[in-house]
């Protein structure tokens, strides 16, 4: 938690869960990335913090940005960014919408199959694209895997840009993901050798692709450590040289959860503690926040963020973490329970580290009739 947090938590005491962003982290993390990665664009992923205060601190540094629908363009553009710094990076698009982004002067999109490219040469002609090609994460390193439902395999992805040239398209370069909170930084390596095979097959087809997105995969700080921005960058720079030899591309990253992840913190209660036997050593803590407040990463227990309580330093035993509501889906941490001080009463105050990405626009506008997640930012 940083000093500014703190002093907005002890001032204002808002009512109920709530989020607060510090934006000098946001705007540290972006420095972070451009000064490691000197040569390459950073494309913020608008999904993972839309709030319009970090646009405006991103944008005002001189970000791009990745967006996944027309709102999120329109709010990029409205923080001050021109359609110049926008990419389309959804690869599932209503053609209305493309044909809006268009409009909005956006020319450069993700496809992953002949039909979207279809759609975006009916909507956006002359646009550039790109095609984003399967990665496994064959390490099983990523807590946020993206392995299945975007992309194509490489042989595919070489007819669909050939298809994208044909139609009047720029058949601009090839992306990726390595999953979401990636923790090794060789995992660009395998995904860096199937662009490079699509990068000579297309050559051969007289199609010279220019952009290689590295997607995101960057991580916040957690439950355990993670590498530098600058060790990431190392090993990249070593897998583009390995595989492109002294014909490197142009490339771009999007950051989303290193961007913002750790610039965030949730503030929450207890509602209740209890136990399911009276003898039973694992109690159940109730926070008024779970899976349908903005916690939807805790599916699977695939993101473990860090839990501070007044009584850190004290006893501790194990814990469920649930959420508030009338869902038994409802359940943080069970599989892994948290070890929590055994003096935490109902009513004490609960901080959730790291909490700045994908919360608030995961929260629900009202189940069970919460109120959506508020979010400040400082």
């Amino acid at each position: 938690m940083t000093d500014r947090i703190r002093e907005f938590l002890s001032l204002r005491r808002p009512d109920g869960p709530c989020l607060v962003v510090d934006l000098d982290v946001v705007r540290d993390n972006y420095r972070t990335f451009a000064t490691a990665m000197p040569d390459t664009r950073i494309f913020y992923a608008v999904k993972a913090n839309p709030a319009p205060e970090v646009l405006r601190a991103l944008a005002e540094l001189g970000s791009n940005f990745d967006c996944a629908s027309p709102v999120e363009i329109e709010a990029v553009l409205d923080a001050g960014a021109g359609s110049d710094r926008i990419s389309y990076g959804n690869t599932i698009k209503k053609e209305r919408d493309i044909q809006r982004a268009f409009a909005l002067g956006v020319r450069l999109y993700a496809v992953d199959s002949v039909e979207e490219v279809e759609k975006v040469a009916r909507a956006a002609p002359g646009s550039r694209v790109f095609c984003r090609i399967l990665c496994n994460d064959t390490g099983n390193t990523a807590e946020w895997p993206l392995t299945r439902k975007f992309g194509c395999v490489p042989e595919m992805a070489v007819d669909v840009l050939e298809h994208a040239h044909r139609a009047g398209l720029e058949a601009f370069g090839v992306s990726f993901h390595v999953g979401s909170q990636q923790g090794n930084v060789e995992a660009w390596d395998g995904a860096l050798s199937a662009a490079a095979a699509v990068f000579r097959a297309s050559a051969e087809r007289g199609i010279q692709l220019k952009m290689v997105n590295l997607g995101g995969g960057f991580p916040a700080k957690y439950l355990r450590e993670m590498p530098t921005v600058r060790r990431y960058s190392m090993a990249i720079g070593s897998a583009l040289r390995k595989h492109f030899g002294n014909r490197l591309p142009e490339t771009i990253i999007e950051p989303g959860r290193g961007m913002v992840g750790d610039a965030g913190l949730i503030k929450a209660e207890v509602v209740l503690i209890s136990r399911k036997e009276k003898d039973d050593p694992v109690r159940w803590v109730y926070l008024d926040i779970g899976k349908f407040g903005g916690l939807a990463e805790t599916m699977d227990e695939a993101i473990r963020y860090p839990i501070r309580t007044r009584h850190d330093g004290s006893e501790a035993a194990p814990c469920v973490l649930a959420g508030p509501t009338c869902d038994s889906a409802d359940v943080l941490y069970e599989k892994t329970p948290y070890d929590l001080p055994i003096s935490l009463t109902i009513g004490d105050e609960v901080l959730i580290e790291g909490a700045g990405a994908y919360t608030t626009t995961y929260a629900s506008v009202g189940f069970n009739g919460f109120a959506p997640l508020r979010s400040y930012v400082i």
